[in-house]
Formats: C-alpha cells, sequence, structure tokens
C-alpha cells in the first residue's frame, strides 16, 4: 500500500534527495521548503510553521505515514538555530496527530555528527529548556565572533537530539506506537558543504577535522536510503536512536564511549 510522506527541506541536499527517494519507490511525498516544493514555509518563523502544518494538514487529507524533519542551516546566523531547533520540533510536534491516524506511523529527524564537536552548552540548555526569544539571543552573541559562530550549528543539533532522546519513549510517542529517532550524517556532498570539498586544500583539511575512514564524504541518496528505511514499515522497534552515519567520525572521536 502506498504510503504518504511529508518531508523538509525538500528543495534541495539531503531532503531533495529522500523524496525523490521515496518517489521512485511508488511513495507519495508532500515535499516543503522554503519555495519550490508544495508547501512553501519558513520554519524560522512562527507563521512558517503554522502554515507546514495547516497546508500539510489538508494536502494529507489528514492522515500521514511518515514525518522527516530534514530541513536545516549550517551558517553561524541565529536563523540557523530557529530552523534546525524551533522548526524541526514544530514538525514533528505539529503533524505527530496526523502520524496517529495511519496504521504505521514513522518520525524522524536530521541531527548531526557535529553534535559531538565544540559547542555552547548556554546555547543547548535555552533550546531545552528556555525560551526561543532567549536563545535566539544567545545565538546572536554567539555570532558576533567567528570563533564562536559556528558553535550554533552544532549546538541546535545537539538539543535537538536530546530532545529527541527526552521524548522517543513518552506516552505521545512510543505510547502511540510512533518510532521518533533521527540520523546523524557525517559530511554530505550537498551545496552546503560544496566550498569546503571545491579543492584539494579544502578537503584534506576537512579531513582533518572531520576524519571519516570509511569512504569519506559521501552524496546524500547516502543518507537519504537511511532516512526512508527508519521512516518505513519495517523500523518498527527503534526508539529515540540518534544513527550515525558518517564513515566513522563517531567512532573515531568517541572510542567505546557507548558501552
Amino acid at each position: 500500500m502506498t504510503r504518504t510522506y511529508l518531508v523538509t527541506g525538500a528543495a534541495s541536499g539531503i531532503g531533495k534527495a529522500t523524496a525523490e527517494l521515496l518517489r521512485s519507490r511508488g511513495e507519495r511525498v508532500i515535499g516543503a521548503d522554503l519555495r519550490g516544493t508544495d508547501i512553501s514555509a519558513d520554519l524560522s518563523t512562527a507563521e512558517g510553521r503554522a502554515t507546514l502544518v495547516e497546508q500539510a494538514t489538508e494536502l494529507s487529507g489528514g492522515v500521514l505515514d511518515g514525518v522527516l524533519a530534514v530541513a536545516g542551516l549550517s551558517a553561524g546566523i541565529p536563523v540557523t538555530a530557529a530552523v534546525n531547533y524551533y522548526g524541526a520540533i514544530a514538525t514533528l510536534e505539529g503533524l505527530r496527530p496526523l502520524l496517529t491516524a495511519s496504521t504505521a506511523p514513522r518520525a524522524v529527524a536530521v541531527a548531526s555528527m557535529a553534535s559531538l564537536q565544540d559547542h555552547d552548552e548556554k546555547l543547548v540548555e535555552l533550546l531545552l529548556d528556555g525560551a526561543e526569544q532567549d536563545a535566539l539571543a544567545r545565538a546572536a552573541e554567539l555570532a558576533e565572533s567567528p570563533s564562536t559562530a559556528h558553535q550554533i550549528y552544532s549546538s541546535s543539533k545537539r538539543a535537538l537530539a536530546r530532545w529527541l532522546r527526552r521524548n522517543a519513549a513518552t506516552p505521545e510517542w512510543a505510547g502511540a506506537s510512533i518510532p521518533l529517532n533521527a540520523i546523524a550524517p557525517g559530511v554530505v556532498l550537498t551545496p552546503m558543504t560544496a566550498e569546503l570539498v571545491a579543492t584539494a586544500e579544502g578537503r584534506a583539511r576537512l579531513n582533518e577535522q572531520v576524519p571519516m575512514p570509511l569512504n569519506g564524504p559521501f552524496d546524500a541518496e547516502v543518507a537519504a536510503k537511511l532516512l526512508a528505511w527508519l521512516a518505513g514499515e519495517e523500523n518498527s522497534h527503534l526508539c529515540g536512536q540518534v544513527v550515525f552515519v558518517d564513515g566513522g567520525y563517531d567512532v573515531t572521536v568517541r572510542g567505546d564511549s557507548t558501552w
């Protein structure tokens, strides 16, 4: 039976690759992005988040089998935190009622291997437990310095992963038979990373910063295949997992700390 999926960030990168993969398998996909897809919505704003939920409800007929919160930014600016954290959670929570109408609902977010890197704990805590305006004010402070601006991205993804771990086993998610999980990609070859890998020097520098011993950076389709499985019917029991698809970066930097 054909499943209906909502994919944010569907106009480019991992989101586009995921939407195309699902459609190639005969699934119905409702894409959302700033422009160029079924739903045009700015997830950095409350209005855009409300638009997403309203139009997704209308286009889906009130039923979604899978929600994939892929949309994200990497720039060292406050809007990155707004999209990566608040936009992702608004997508998941706002569309959860549509998932409850499915016989096999699934929800997936995109975190990042950067969640293991240098971050700002104050921003992480504000994202998780503070007001959005306070979190974005902290992000604005970090953006003022080149030495801390990059922490906006890593902090937003770290907070998203923590939120997922806190909520996946709750009555609203696991209790409603909705597996909630995330992937944490390494360096993906998308427009977002094009400048980083454009030269041999850039690739060498990137390899030092983000060691990926298993085959190095990869195309968006690699992440899309994992997302598709997590959002598919076969995934019935993964709960609150952040699956690192990173060519070995996680194991390189964390070793056996999972045990």
